[in-house]
């Protein structure tokens, strides 16, 4: 009985040996071909299989020795999370990238996409803010660093419309105190439309905000001075209309009149614009 015991247990010892043995044995990796691997993205992404494509540049970043390889794989991938929608994870390997690789060929792209991703995140001006600042440092940023790129103009455009997009807040705020009566506040949101939004398309309403709320508390004079700035600039406009009634209960503007001054107006500013 002994015996059997004994044999028993050298027989298991030796399996667990020869197991160990066999686990411990060295398999040799398989290389990646990071020129292949890059390539296969390329396919992917022609196909706009975006998701698949970004893995297969991760891929190919991470095997390609060259960093110039490197970087084109990075940026690549970049895109490939853009175009799916990915804004966190693109924002995420952008800034990897101007962090790794500052001096490649494609680092005022990197920026310019960066920018382009906070500008698509912007919402109504009902909605957080947070996106719209963003956007606007990053734009001011690239445009401060890359004046003279490709990408310098349409960044000019998109951030007047976010200029425009800031003002809408403030006299989305200001209305509300209006409605609530809390006049002090939204003097100061309507001063700032005049003071940092004054090329907006929201500067009109604001000027007339401040004619309403002042002859309301019955500070006729201040209502004055601010029908009296939006005639000067604005005299053929809705908002002088409106602002004109307030102060003048029996006027009656002649819509012809109107129409005419709107249409001297055009012309001047296309006269401006040809000269």
């Amino acid at each position: 009985m002994l015996i059997r015991f004994l044999l028993i247990f050298l027989i298991s010892f030796a399996y667990i040996g020869c197991s160990k043995k066999e686990s411990l044995e060295y398999k040799k990796s398989e290389i990646i071909d990071p020129f292949k691997v890059y390539q296969e993205g390329l396919k992917e992404f022609d196909k706009k299989n975006y998701f698949l494509a970004r893995k297969k540049f991760d891929e190919a970043e991470l095997n390609f020795t060259e960093p110039v390889l490197a970087a084109k794989a990075s940026i690549m991938a970049s895109y490939s999370l853009y175009a799916i929608n990915f804004y966190g994870q693109a924002e995420e390997n952008l800034k990897r990238f101007i962090s790794v690789y500052p001096a490649d060929d494609n680092i005022i792209y990197a920026n310019y996409l960066l920018a382009i991703i906070y500008y698509e995140q912007i919402q109504d001006e009902k909605k957080d803010i947070q996106p719209l600042l963003k956007a606007e440092e990053q734009i001011n940023l690239f445009i401060k660093e890359f004046p003279n790129s490709e990408y310098a103009n349409d960044l000019k455009f998109k951030n007047d419309l976010i200029q425009n997009q800031l003002a809408a807040k403030e006299l989305y705020v200001a209305k509300y105190y209006i409605s609530v009566k809390k006049w002090a506040p939204a003097i100061n949101r309507l001063k700032n439309i005049l003071n940092k939004y004054d090329k907006t398309v929201f500067i009109e309403e604001a000027l007339h905000r401040l004619v309403e709320v002042h002859f309301y508390l019955g500070m006729d004079q201040e209502a004055k001075k601010y029908a009296a700035i939006l005639g000067y600039n604005y005299n053929s406009s809705e908002w002088f209309e409106r602002s004109y009634k307030i102060l003048n209960k029996d006027y009656k503007i002649d819509k012809k009149e109107i129409s005419k001054n709107k249409e001297k107006s055009l012309i001047k500013k296309i006269i401006e614009i040809v000269k």
